[in-house]
């Protein structure tokens, strides 16, 4: 029993380990990575898993229902209510409307309605895995994006509680004649039952969770901490498990509850490492489990219904995007990214086994077809990214960028990005009575610093005629502070090429930033962090028991070689040999300068002991 599950583990992480990072270097994603290695192990390819399968599935399941209750612990009940247009509008609309439509589609198939409508309630749903997946992956998680996408998820795995409690009643309606089993719940003491233990999880979560960490904290043992938050995870998964409800909205829930809890960011750092490994053996359980048997049998059926499901869906979220006044890429974006079936399909579709409610016949290619559509969604991105949006920029240019019209007049500086790098820079300039007309690409972003007073333009910088419109002829500086490189360096090369007489000021990441910027014409470039942790270094010295005038020489001597030396290291840029080369001796150099200076200072100090006793 150990052995062999040891041999699974070592298979599945083997697989793993070989595969993604290949993916990835390919720039298929590790979605696609850990989906190919799992069709490589499963039963229709090397054969190396299989008996077992269903098993490691239940097993990787945990991976999304603490990817869920991460996401809950982010999610403060503030927040969630801020988001409550885009959860009951966007995502109540996205699962209305793609149930109507699959099961609409499901009728033509000669499906009774009860049948039709539960293949099309389930097919409604996303997957959130992969979804959340590719947004961290992008780093869209915190953008209005990927806030749309979150809102419609997070609606989806809500759903699946009225979509169980509904489900029973198809049969009673006489989808498949059954006799109700002894003992089964009747759909409206379902519902009740999932309104108790729902209630009961948010009730415990708030006056029993908290103290019971607040006495585990005090033992300050690590691992027992983690023993407690894993014990929680699957403690509600499993009270979810047994009243036949998806355990990942229990833990969102839960979640929810801590977010607000002083143990929140501990709770994220013990649950992350696990997440992210069984979140990966999920989605190699999901390659392993495409039954090729069936996909060989009917190729033709199987692949038309796949694609089919994802244009409807697709068809769905793209009006939803432009109802909704979603910027045109994203809602491109939005649009690929949500069109597959999720992983909550397989728990419906062994629900509606059980209850009679689907017949075999039904469910087993369409498991297949919800597979697919999953393996396929890393391919959709690359589609979208590589053709879709670069085609239809240009289209959406002067719709994505519905920018705000510009009444500043001529003002001496444009600044681009109004995040917190933005507003310190904003603040100063304006306190100093000098006019700044600021453009912001987030509109989200727009909207917070709008409402403490600050006058704020949306509108994507990197566009020539918004520049233009913003003053860029007469203006004096351009300061670049958006936190995305790419779209800094697009800043400064149209900046260059058609307002060369403007001075360029950008926030650089680091030093390998500072020379692509170089080279893009940029004419000060200041590294975001370096001043702060300079700063801090300083501060550092200075306890560390270093005279505070020595400490303030010392950080200026390194401030000066450094940036020096940045500057400097811009020829070797390209040769990592040589730059690695020239970095070591830069600082060799930098450290017999520091010694240099410390031992000046102390022979000092030690002819002014002796002269007068006193130090200046």
């Amino acid at each position: 029993m150990a052995a062999g599950l040891m041999e699974q583990a070592f298979v599945f992480l083997g697989a793993g380990v070989i595969t993604v990072p290949i993916a990835k270097r390919l720039g298929l994603g590790s979605v696609l990575g850990y989906l190919i290695a799992g069709v490589i192990i499963g039963p229709y390819a090397l054969g190396i898993v299989g008996s077992h399968l269903e098993n490691v599935m239940h097993f990787a399941e945990f991976g999304v229902v603490m990817m869920l209750f991460l996401v809950g612990l982010e999610l403060q009940p503030s927040i969630l209510w801020k988001l409550r247009v885009p959860i009951v509008g966007l995502g109540g609309a996205q699962v209305l409307l793609s149930t109507v439509v699959l099961a609409s589609a499901a009728l033509l198939f000669g499906l009774s309605w009860q049948m039709a409508l539960a293949v099309g309630m389930i097919l409604a749903l996303s997957s959130t895995a992969i979804v959340l997946q590719l947004l961290n992956e992008n780093g869209l998680m915190k953008t209005e994006l990927g806030q749309s996408s979150f809102a419609v998820l997070l609606f989806q795995d809500i759903a699946v509680i009225p979509m169980l409690a509904l489900m029973p009643l198809l049969v009673m309606s006489g989808a498949v004649t059954t006799e109700p089993e002894p003992g089964q719940l009747t759909g409206y003491q379902h519902a009740l039952q999932l309104i108790a233990v729902i209630g009961g999880i948010i009730l415990a979560g708030k006056f029993l969770l908290r103290p019971l960490f607040r006495i585990i904290a005090q033992t300050k043992m690590r691992e027992i901490f983690t023993a407690t938050a894993l014990f929680l995870v699957v403690g509600i998964a499993l009270l979810m498990d047994s009243i036949g409800v998806s355990a990942a909205l229990g833990t969102f829930l839960a979640g929810v509850v801590l977010a607000e809890s002083e143990y929140r960011h501990e709770l994220e750092a013990e649950i992350a490492p696990f997440k992210g490994l069984l979140l990966g053996l999920f989605f190699i359980s999901v390659g392993a489990s495409i039954n090729f048997a069936i996909l060989l049998a009917e190729p033709v059926f199987i692949l038309a219904l796949v694609f089919g499901l994802i244009f409807c869906k697709m068809l769905v979220l793209f009006v939803l995007g432009k109802l909704f006044k979603m910027q045109g890429v994203n809602r491109w974006f939005f649009s690929f990214a949500l069109a597959q079936a999720g992983e909550f399909c397989f728990v419906l579709f062994t629900f509606a086994r059980q209850h009679n409610i689907l017949t075999p016949e039904i469910i087993d290619p369409l498991v297949v077809v919800v597979a697919l559509s999953m393996a396929v969604t890393p391919l959709l991105m690359i589609i979208n990214n590589k053709v879709v949006e670069p085609f239809f920029s240009g289209a959406d240019a002067g719709e994505e960028g519905e920018a705000d019209e510009i009444d500043d007049g001529d003002t001496p500086v444009i600044l681009a990005g109004m995040g917190r790098f933005g507003q310190i820079v904003s603040r100063l300039l304006i306190l100093k009575g000098y006019s700044v007309t600021v453009l912001e690409h987030d509109a989200t972003q727009v909207e917070l610093v709008r409402k403490y007073g600050n006058k704020v333009f949306y509108g994507d910088a990197s566009r020539v005629d918004l520049l233009h419109a913003a003053g860029a002829e007469t203006a004096k500086l351009l300061i670049v502070a958006v936190d995305e490189h790419e779209k800094a360096l697009e800043i400064v090369q149209h900046a260059r090429k058609h307002f060369p007489q403007l001075k360029v000021l950008v926030r650089a990441v680091g030093r390998l930033e500072v020379h692509e910027l170089q080279e893009s014409g940029a004419d000060i470039i200041v590294r975001e962090t370096f001043h702060s942790a300079l700063n801090l270094a300083e501060q550092a010295l200075t306890s560390l028991g270093v005279g505070a005038e020595e400490a303030q020489r010392s950080a200026a001597i390194f401030k000066e070689h450094d940036e020096r030396n940045v500057i400097a290291m811009a020829e070797f840029y390209g040769d990592e040999k040589g730059y690695r080369s020239q970095a070591q001796e830069n600082y060799r150099a930098l450290a017999a300068v520091l010694q240099a200076d410390s031992q000046d200072i102390e022979a000092f100090n030690a002819e002014c002991d002796e002269k007068s006793g006193n130090c200046p």
